[in-house]
């Protein structure tokens, strides 16, 4: 699976400078920097983030149009990515290929876990009760950042680049599925992930499987290609907003609510990578959406990095330090140990051309958890010193490509 690096460059510098702006601005004034997230825009809205003791008034904020709506477009990029890698016939997750990647990123994520909940409990039961809801803040990696990092230290066509791809794109399921399961934003309500699936189910039926049913023996595919042209993409936006609404009212995060409608768009038979310029020919509906949301999610992650990243240094405390741990010795560790006895006593062994430090180095590239770790951290503690002291350390997290500079220089790792 290919990357385009002029997008890679310029998503990961926009985020980058958006962090960078609001960690500046936080430290010179942070009253005017929290006034500015948390304006109310509408008080009572049918939107926006639910007031404690309110009776269900919700108020929507800048900070709430942000990280529950528009990050809604960076999640369904990456879970188009996901979809894809597991359910195309020569999907880079699935069958056999799969197997040793995907082990490397259960280490990468039950590692980190492992560091984190230790620290926190030499630290005493005071602390560790305080802490421990923020396990999942370090089993993140950035996929931008990471692949950034490892290009520079193995080059275009090494086939560490690949694995480490495949490695994110999988973190990236499991996170998303740990946002769901164990970080609800109220009381769960079920019967509103109904409706979400039902949306779903709707725009599967009529807009893809019965066009393609019609279409049967049928090269031209009149069918499909009236619904396309007709319809366009209005039929699954709609279904998205009536997903997205139902994920904010069943009390699981709303920024996962494009979710259930991904699999539902008509996709090609094969995929090239976020954005790829490969896949500009492609006149599925799926490609043609993603690359439409091209320049908004550059946008959307700058505004994330702004939103989030506002810390005081003050902040730092025992929070910023397990995070940073958990990223840089259970990330790196997890990969390797996992990875390695998937490849040797497993003997599912490694791609050719890559080796056991080839892993090692990728982890530390790996441990590299910024984006995602960010978003976990805001979700997983309430506003406060906790949650900055955790931010701090997603923000930390970024050393982790020092770390893997100088692993790479220390185990001789070639470019190719």
């Amino acid at each position: 699976m290919y990357r385009i690096w002029n997008f890679v460059s310029h998503y990961s510098l926009l985020l980058l400078l958006g962090a960078g702006i609001g960690l500046v601005w936080a430290n010179l004034d942070s009253h005017s920097y929290h006034a500015l997230l948390d304006y109310e825009i509408l008080n009572n809205s049918w939107i926006g983030a639910l007031q404690a003791d309110s009776g269900g008034m919700r108020v929507l904020t800048p900070h709430y149009l942000i990280n529950d709506v528009f990050m809604a477009l960076f999640f369904a990029i990456a879970g188009k990515e996901v979809w894809e890698a597991v359910i195309l016939k020569e999907a880079p997750l699935r069958g056999k290929r799969a197997f040793v990647p995907l082990i490397a990123t259960l280490g990468g994520m039950l590692g980190p876990v492992l560091v984190y909940l230790s620290i926190a409990a030499l630290l005493g039961a005071q602390t560790f009760d305080i802490l421990a809801r923020g396990w999942a803040i370090p089993t993140a990696t950035d996929i931008a950042f990471s692949y950034l990092i490892g290009r520079i230290i193995f080059g275009a066509n090494h086939p560490a680049l690949r694995f480490l791809l495949l490695l994110a794109i999988a973190d990236d399921a499991g996170g998303l599925i740990i946002l769901a399961l164990f970080y609800p934003t109220s009381t769960l309500a079920p019967m509103w992930i109904l409706v979400s699936f039902f949306a779903a189910a709707f725009v599967f039926l009529i807009f893809n499987a019965l066009p393609r049913r019609l279409d049967r023996g049928r090269p031209e595919r009149p069918v499909s290609t009236w619904f396309r042209k007709k319809l366009s993409v209005w039929a699954f936006v709609v279904a998205g907003c009536v997903s997205w609404f139902a994920f904010q009212k069943s009390g699981i995060h709303p920024a996962l609510g494009l979710l259930p409608i991904i699999p539902t768009i008509p996709h090609a038979d094969r995929s090239f990578g976020i954005f790829a310029a490969a896949e500009k020919p492609l006149k599925d509906l799926l490609n043609v959406l993603e690359h439409n949301l091209a320049v908004p999610a550059e946008f959307v992650l700058f505004a994330f990095g702004f939103a989030n990243a506002g810390v005081e240094f003050s902040a730092i405390g025992p929070a910023t330090w397990i995070v940073l741990l958990g990223l840089l010795i259970g990330k790196p560790l997890g990969i390797f140990c996992f990875g390695w006895f998937a490849a040797k006593p497993l003997k599912l062994g490694l791609p050719v051309g890559m080796t056991l430090p080839d892993l090692f180095v990728l982890g530390c590239v790996a441990a590299i958890g910024f984006t995602v770790a960010l978003f976990v951290a805001s979700v997983a503690f309430p506003v406060g010193p906790v949650q900055d002291a955790a931010k701090m350390g997603a923000l930390f997290s970024f050393s982790a490509a020092a770390f893997a500079l100088l692993a790479g220089k220390l185990f001789g790792i070639r470019k190719k």
